[in-house]
């Protein structure tokens, strides 16, 4: 557990936040609304339990691709069966580990599933016989019906959905209170106040798992640290935030991203983010590795840092004054990269949320991702914010 330093004190009611700043992210959210109450998790042991048990009951080989032997099942005849060399039971194949199969063989999924067993069994054997790269990689699990979870080529690197979690837990304990870590809690929008305290619930939990991936978001809520003063004179109160994902069986790559936020709203959208970054790490050979020795570590540095630069960089960036006149905001926005019409948007931006015109880099970036929430492009909204964060670090 961390101890806190004399400048962060926990928080033992709700704080006001100023959530028209920074960025909104709707990952989480995304999250959020797609996962049924058999996904959801209480806490990260019940979550790493979940998680590790299949990895017990999970068998991998490496076998060679003409060996496997498809055959349409006699029990069903909508679904087909797996003989695989070193297991004397068929093998069933999940919807993901069908579709993973099928692209490794060059065979188009989608009419595959659309034909009777027998005959997509005929397409996948002959796929199988003349696959050119000859191995595939296997990961079965025996949870009362031996089911094939995913099939890859041989140089997968696998990295567990239990191993992230366990790094998690490292730094989180129990996630939802025991350190400082914990699952979010909920943004009062009547009174525009974060509420760090809420009961961990099915509705409001963060932690995710499914038979394909694991999502865990967490956040320091309880200790908000203060970056300067909001035109109004109150503290402007950021606190901070990581979230992280992994799919064993390769329907993603294994990815972490930290932050810094104000709120948190009970559809689990994040607002007023600042300081974005993340990492991510493909299932290559090396993963494993490199989740050592990159993922894990960098988790662990981001919990256990100070918000020292955070805040530095924040104040130097309200303090530094770039322009003062209509003429050097538009000059100071287009070396930026901005158009003649987004730097006046940008200004306008300013203006209509400050009640004044931009003239610290500050008060630009903050126009900036104003004026990028409203953009419906997903690739907009981050080239503007990807400039944003440019200006700013040059601040620093």
């Amino acid at each position: 557990m961390m101890t806190l330093s004399q400048s962060e004190q926990p928080v033992s009611g709700g704080f006001r936040v100023d959530v028209s700043r920074g960025q909104r992210i709707g990952r989480v959210s995304s999250e959020w609304f797609a996962r049924p109450d058999d996904e959801r998790y209480l806490n990260l042991p019940d979550l790493f339990e979940a998680v590790r048990g299949r990895a017990a009951r999970a068998q991998v080989r490496t076998v060679e691709s003409r060996t496997i032997r498809v055959e349409a099942s006699r029990d069903n005849a909508e679904r087909l069966a797996l003989t695989v060399p070193g297991r004397d039971e068929p093998v069933a194949p999940t919807h993901w580990s069908f579709g993973q199969l099928c692209t490794l063989v060059g065979a188009p999924t989608s009419y595959l599933r659309q034909l009777p067993a027998g005959l997509s069994a005929i397409n996948l054997q002959h796929g199988l016989l003349s696959h050119r790269a000859e191995l595939v990689k296997t990961l079965e699990t025996d949870n009362g019906r031996v089911e094939l979870r995913a099939v890859t080529g041989p140089d997968y690197g696998r990295i567990w959905d239990h191993e992230l979690v366990a790094a998690v837990m490292k730094i989180a304990g129990n996630g939802t209170g025991d350190t400082r870590w914990k699952v979010p809690g909920v943004m009062d929008w009547a009174t525009m106040t974060h509420n760090p305290f809420v009961d961990v619930t099915k509705d409001t939990t963060t932690l995710y798992a499914s038979d394909r991936d694991v999502f865990l978001f967490l956040v320091d809520d309880t200790n908000p640290i203060e970056a300067g003063r909001l035109a109004d004179g109150s503290p402007d109160l950021y606190f901070r935030g990581f979230y992280c994902w992994n799919s064993e069986v390769g329907s993603k790559t294994l990815g972490i991203a930290s932050f810094y936020l104000r709120a948190v709203c009970m559809n689990r959208n994040l607002w007023g983010v600042e300081n974005f970054e993340e990492i991510s790490i493909r299932h290559s050979k090396f993963a494993a590795q490199r989740f050592a020795h990159e993922a894990a570590p960098a988790l662990t540095s981001f919990a256990n840092s100070s918000p020292a630069p955070f805040v530095a960089g924040i104040k130097a960036a309200r303090e530094r004054i770039v322009a003062r006149t209509d003429e050097e905001r538009e000059t100071f926005l287009r070396k930026g990269g901005f158009s003649k019409s987004e730097s006046s948007k940008i200004i306008e931006t300013v203006l209509g949320e400050e009640n004044r015109k931009p003239e610290s880099i500050f008060d630009f970036v903050q126009g900036i991702t104003a004026f990028a929430r409203g953009k419906a492009l997903q690739d907009t909204r981050l080239e503007l914010e990807g400039k944003a964060k440019r200006l700013i670090e040059r601040a620093i």
